[in-house]
């Protein structure tokens, strides 16, 4: 192009594309919020616990992912108008938890297997508490897997379309906005959209960079 331009990029935005950018921040924040408080403890009783049933509970854990979504798509659908959720954000960010927790839970664990059980005992003997042990010593030590696990969650709930579609009519997300509305529109709207939903995922890696990095080993200077 000769000429750089931000004018379609505005033009989008007018079109209602701000709004749905700030539903998406907010489903996909709610989802990590949620994926991890349920996530976390799980993955770290599966790391560190032997109890009776552990395979089948992992096992029921991952079937969360064994069913296409467009099967479940009517009946969750009409859950959600029974119960209130219909056309929430709320709704499509606990979709997105239901999608995302079989894997947070997976990485989760790992981490925590990772980590030697030498040094939460240690903290024991210093005389911290279970709690002391799992904030001040595993989770640093944990962090780098932990951003990585947040990046996985928020982008697959920033990229998901189907059931943000399908659960919302006036609360849309970026992805449901772009394939109701700005798909209809010229090439130079799409290549403005297609930037705006690229740019914040952008975002969200370079700021977690710094413990992926950590996590595979290399300084960052």
């Amino acid at each position: 192009p000769v000429l750089y331009t931000l004018d379609h990029v505005r033009k989008l935005l007018a079109l209602g594309a701000y709004s749905a950018i700030i539903n998406s921040v907010i489903v996909a924040v709610l989802t990590i919020v949620f994926s991890f408080a349920l996530g976390l403890p799980a993955g770290y009783a599966f790391a560190r616990y032997t109890f009776r049933g552990k395979d089948s509970l992992k096992l029921l854990i991952i079937s969360l992912r064994m069913f296409p979504i467009i099967v479940i798509a009517v009946p969750l659908v009409t859950l959600y108008i029974r119960i209130g959720l219909s056309d929430s954000l709320l709704g499509v960010a606990l979709a997105h938890t239901a999608m995302a927790l079989p894997f947070v839970v997976l990485i989760t664990s790992s981490i925590f297997a990772g980590i030697p059980k030498d040094l939460e005992e240690a903290g024991l003997v210093f005389g911290l508490s279970r709690a002391g042990v799992f904030l001040r010593i595993t989770m640093p030590l944990a962090l780098p897997g932990l951003a990585a696990a947040a990046i996985f969650t928020f982008i697959m709930s920033w990229n998901e379309v189907f059931i943000a579609s399908v659960l919302t009519l006036t609360n849309r997300t970026l992805p449901a906005f772009i394939l109701t509305s700005a798909m209809a529109a010229t090439d130079f709207i799409k290549f403005a959209a297609s930037f705006i939903m690229v740019l914040p995922a952008m975002i969200f890696v370079f700021i977690a960079r710094k413990y992926l990095i950590t996590m595979w080993g290399i300084t960052l200077r």
